[in-house]
């Protein structure tokens, strides 16, 4: 005879539902990097300290760093269910988890869309707006979640915060800077927001060991 669960009952966690989810966020972040050098070598006229990552998404070889692209949003992803399924803190721990779907889409939409200064004007070009609404994102989710990752490690609460306080001043720079710097101060950039997927992959980590 079977037992019927407690609809009201608190649910348990898994730990290696969250060590997966962890690895796919360290993974994500990996397979990004990975693309991104080896689009450097191959893509032919590239200039990595002057060329962004976008003008690495265009022409022939645009399937190496979408791969990429795709993997990091994968990365957002696993962060937002493994962050859903081991709930560490209040309502700004909750904003923080629709801000991270939110960025997953946003960056999956960044490659989907192929749209990278190319002269590309098929339908509506939107890849600016996604780029502000991932810089807005990326300085309030490290922020909001930082309590709560406190929960796991002040060390990681702490990396979250200093995420924010970096990118807030530094994401805007980019787009004054000169053609011949704007790819390096990219790369840099997109380094701030693995250090935030990091200490999330961490605290899920930290919270499957917890937990058996």
């Amino acid at each position: 005879m079977s037992r019927r669960a407690d609809p009201g009952a608190a649910l348990p966690e898994h730990p290696h539902l969250l060590r997966g989810l962890s690895l796919i966020a360290f993974a994500g972040c990996a397979l990004l990097a990975l693309s991104i050098l080896v689009a450097d070598v191959v893509v032919p006229d590239h200039d990595w300290m002057a060329d962004t990552i976008s003008d690495l998404g265009a022409g022939r070889y645009e399937y190496i760093v979408d791969v990429g692209i795709y993997g990091y949003a994968a990365a957002l992803l696993a962060c937002a269910v493994g962050a859903a399924h081991a709930h560490l803190g209040g309502r700004r721990w909750s904003w923080g988890i629709y801000g991270l779907i939110l960025l997953g889409l946003i960056v999956f939409l960044v490659g989907a869309r192929n749209e990278y200064g190319d002269a590309d004007q098929d339908g509506a070009v939107i890849h600016v707006y996604l780029v502000y609404a991932l810089g807005a994102l990326f300085a309030v989710i490290p922020w909001a979640m930082a309590d709560g990752l406190d929960v796991a490690s002040p060390r990681l609460g702490f990396a979250a915060r200093a995420v924010s306080v970096a990118w807030i001043p530094m994401a805007p720079v980019f787009f004054f800077l000169p053609d011949g710097a704007d790819g390096i101060y990219e790369r840099v950039l997109g380094l701030v927001t693995f250090a935030f997927v990091a200490a999330m992959a961490l605290a899920f980590r930290r919270r499957a060991d917890a937990i058996g």
